[in-house]
Order: structure tokens, then sequence, then C-alpha cells
């Protein structure tokens, strides 16, 4: 196997050695994200927990409407041809390399078929982020390069699962997906526990996963909206397990993935073949040394920011879903007549971490010098 991370602010010249770099795992205005991880917060937030349940009171007595943020989502500002466009520039400027772009919405392959119709984006690979229901938490399968002809017919089936979860029927999915030698298997940010049901429960969750279905599995992602710390982890994760680890920015505003992939593929099936053989070299761009709390504000200034030529509108309530009164979802602005005032407080003190003087201020807990230490079992001296 050969596996490499490398840092663009330390090894300026890390790219000299290759003709192409990999963009994997962006979001687009076709991926649903939800927002159940409000309510999940609020337990640990007093002031928080005060306010959802004033506003769910005043919902429920003006409008008869209940708070559900399980089944309620926001929808990112980006489209499919500018997610693209901005992944590529990046390459392209940065790195003076050529660009494969993967976009992996969630549950939705949308956005790449959009981009199939367009001349400069139609061999773009045909890929999603599968959400995975596993022992009480939920997991995330980067699916990318799906065949054309059946990619469809496939994704109806990842839906199925996820709405009903099996053990048998996932792993035959699995065995179909492996079967198709230019797809590429990823479990995204495996070490994030992101429905919160304890670091222990969602260790314990993902090594039954890896040790029921793990040789199905053809890489571990380095995220590039995940700290240091957890990357490590998932670097120590890959390594007991002696898979690659491979890049997957995770992107949903305005800043370009924070992490690619060098290769000297000249398209995504010969990638897909070399992470499938153990090699993988992971380029984490300048923007991941910046503090990941001003990166994760940027994201939801660049969500709420408003966007005159949005076909989804132009406001950010816009673009936030919520059930009415019938159950029928409704984008937020439909269900109010002004957003609540003090969640038009908490947006006004976001905005000021653009402001020059917090940006200058930011810059004190950069960590330009941290690098993650790769040590695999059979390489180590």
């Amino acid at each position: 196997m050969e596996r490499s991370v490398s840092y663009l602010w330390k090894e300026p010249g890390a790219p000299a050695a290759y003709r192409t770099a990999v963009s994997l795992h962006g979001h687009t205005n076709q991926s649903k994200e939800c927002l159940s991880f409000i309510s999940d917060y609020a337990k640990d937030v007093g002031l928080l927990r005060w306010a959802l349940a004033r506003e769910e009171r005043r919902a429920r007595k003006k409008g008869g409407v209940r708070v559900d943020f399980l089944n309620s989502y926001w929808v990112p500002p980006l489209s499919a041809r500018t997610a693209y466009d901005l992944e590529a520039e990046q390459i392209h400027e940065k790195l003076r390399l050529t660009s494969l772009v993967s976009l992996t919405d969630h549950d939705s392959i949308e956005a790449p078929m959009l981009l199939r119709m367009l001349p400069e984006s139609a061999q773009i690979p045909i890929s999603l982020e599968w959400s995975v229901p596993h022992n009480g938490t939920e997991l995330h399968l980067g699916i990318h390069n799906l065949p054309v002809k059946s990619a469809n017919a496939i994704v109806k089936e990842l839906t199925a699962y996820t709405a009903r979860p099996h053990d048998r029927t996932f792993l035959e999915l699995l065995v179909t997906l492996n079967k198709h030698r230019e797809v590429l298997i990823v479990l995204n940010h495996p070490m994030w526990d992101l429905c919160r049901v304890g670091e222990r429960h969602h260790k314990h969750a993902v090594s039954s996963f890896l040790a029921k279905f793990g040789q199905f599995i053809h890489a571990f992602e380095l995220g590039g909206l995940r700290s240091w710390e957890e990357n490590q982890r998932t670097v120590d994760l890959a390594a007991g397990w002696n898979q690659p680890v491979i890049s997957g920015g995770d992107r949903h505003g305005y800043e370009p993935n924070a992490c690619v992939n060098l290769t000297n593929a000249a398209t995504f099936e010969e990638f897909v073949d070399e992470v499938r053989h153990g090699m993988s070299h992971v380029l984490f761009m300048p923007q991941y040394a910046e503090p990941l709390a001003v990166r994760f504000i940027q994201v939801i200034n660049d969500a709420v920011r408003a966007y005159p030529e949005s076909p989804l509108g132009a406001k950010w309530d816009d673009r936030v879903y919520h059930p009415g009164r019938e159950g029928i979802e409704q984008p937020l602005s439909a269900l109010w007549k002004t957003p609540p005032a003090y969640i038009t407080a908490v947006l006004s003190i976001f905005r000021l971490f653009e402001s020059a003087p917090m940006q200058r201020a930011a810059q004190a807990f950069k960590r330009p010098q941290q690098q993650l230490r790769l040590k695999w079992s059979r390489e180590a001296s």
C-alpha cells in the first residue's frame, strides 16, 4: 500500500509530481440537511433550550404547528454548477492540476445527473452520501461513480434500505456495489458521533459495522470540516483495519473543500482503481489550518446569506423547511411573518465574525504546525 498525507502550507511542492487532484464529498442545494442537531444541542445549553421551548409554545398557540426538528431540514446555498465550478477552480488555480470532482448530496444524485447534461461536466461521477442506520445510530457512506444505466435503480434500493434497514439487505447491497469495479465506497467521517449517542456507543457501532461489512469499504475519510484530533482518530482506525485514508471536504458553503486527493489518474475510474489497491495521497489545503470554529461559523453565514438569484428563495428562511399544520413540508417563510427576534440576534452575532478585527483575532488560534501522524502496523519502524 502507498498511503500519505501532505499539507500545502508546509509542502508547496507536493502537487508537482501529480497530474490530477480529486475533490470528494461536497453538497449542493439538492441536499436535505437535517435540523435534529438543534434539539440535541439544546439539551446541553440552557438558554437555547428555554428559547426553543418558548417558540414551541408560541407556534402551537398561533398556528397549531408543533416544532419538529427531526423532520425539518435546510438546503445548502450552492447550485450544482456553482459547487462544481468552485471545486474545479480551487484545483486549477491553487494546484495547477487537472480536476476530478465528485459531489455527494444526502441520498440524492440529482446534482451529478443535472451536471452530466452540460458538455463541460458530462463526465462527472454519479455519487451520493448514503445514510445508513446501524446499531442505534447513523453512519454515512460516500458512494462514488455509480454505473450510469443503473444509477437511479440503485439509489432507489439504497433509500429503501435507509427507510427499512436490515443487515441481510445491507450486505446484499454492498456486495452488488462492490462488484462494480468502478464504484468507490468510503466510510465518511467515521469517528464523528453525529447522532450524539455518546462516544462509547458510537465507537462500538463503528467497530461492529466494520466487523460485519468492512471488507466492502474501500477507504476511511479524513474530513475537511473535522478537527485535527478526530481525523487523527480516523487515521488510527484505518491503521487498525489496514485501510487507506482518503480526502473528503464535506463542503456545505462557499469555502472549497479543505482537503483533496493527489493522483496521476486521468479518469475517475482509474482513481477508484488506485484507492481499491490501497494507494491514496491526501493533501490538506491552507484553509484547514484555520480555526475550525470560525470556519463553521462561516458555513452558517453562507447558509443564511441572502441570494436574490436563488431559485429556492432569496432569504434563508425560504431555504429551511418544516412540516406545516397538515404535516406537509413548507419553507419557514410561509409559516411566520418574520423570524423570531432571538434567531435574528444570534445570526447578527455570527455575522460579526466576518469583520476584519474578528478575523485577525481568530488567527491567534490557528494551528499551522499541526499534522496527522501516519503509522500503519505493517509499515511501523
